[in-house]
């Protein structure tokens, strides 16, 4: 399969395992990916996003996607589902934080350990949910005819599924209509 990315999807993993890094997180998910893409520019998926205005609002998806993983996963959305049902997220979290420290609920894990000196850094695992979105953006790119897979498939596959990064972007308006339409506009000119 990955002989079928182009260098610009490549270039979104290796992006996604940096994000990984710097976050501390023992392994590459959704939210390291949606970063990945926003960090691209002159590509087709970075120019989606620019033109649904996500690259303007970087800030509030990064804080979002922070606070999801404060929340142990718990997106918006979810949050919402379980406030309906009586069960509020914000006060949940704010006892197992008082009770275990700030970030208790925290995804991802510890920093990996600093490699010995002649040895290579610790390799960061794909997460299921971020394996899924890879397998996913091949039948995207099938399903469309293309030979390739670019991060415009990517970022479809990401969009295509509930999870975090696609409830993340539907909240600051960035679905999967809006992204293939946005890509459809960017072949058409």
């Amino acid at each position: 399969m990955f002989e079928r990315f182009t260098t610009s999807a490549r270039e979104v993993v290796r992006g996604a395992v940096r994000h990984a890094e710097d976050t501390g997180s023992d392994t590459v998910g959704e939210a390291e990916l949606l970063l990945a893409l926003l960090d691209r520019t002159g590509s087709p998926a970075a120019d989606a996003l620019a033109a649904l205005g996500a690259h303007g609002r970087r800030d509030s998806i990064e804080r979002a996607l922070a606070e999801v993983r404060r929340r142990g996963g718990i997106s918006n959305a979810d949050a919402e589902a379980l406030a309906g049902l009586g069960m509020d997220v914000g006060e949940i979290v704010a006892r197992v934080e008082e009770a275990h420290g700030v970030g208790a609920l925290a995804t991802g894990g510890a920093p990996a350990r600093t490699p010995r000196r002649g040895k290579r850094p610790p390799r960061r695992p794909f997460a299921r949910e971020a394996k899924s979105v890879l397998e996913r953006s091949l039948r995207i790119a099938l399903a469309r005819g293309d030979k390739h897979i670019g991060d415009e498939h990517l970022l479809l596959s990401l969009t295509a599924r509930p999870g975090i990064a696609a409830h993340v972007l539907a909240d600051h308006d960035v679905t999967y209509v809006q992204v293939e339409r946005a890509l459809a506009a960017r072949a058409e000119s």
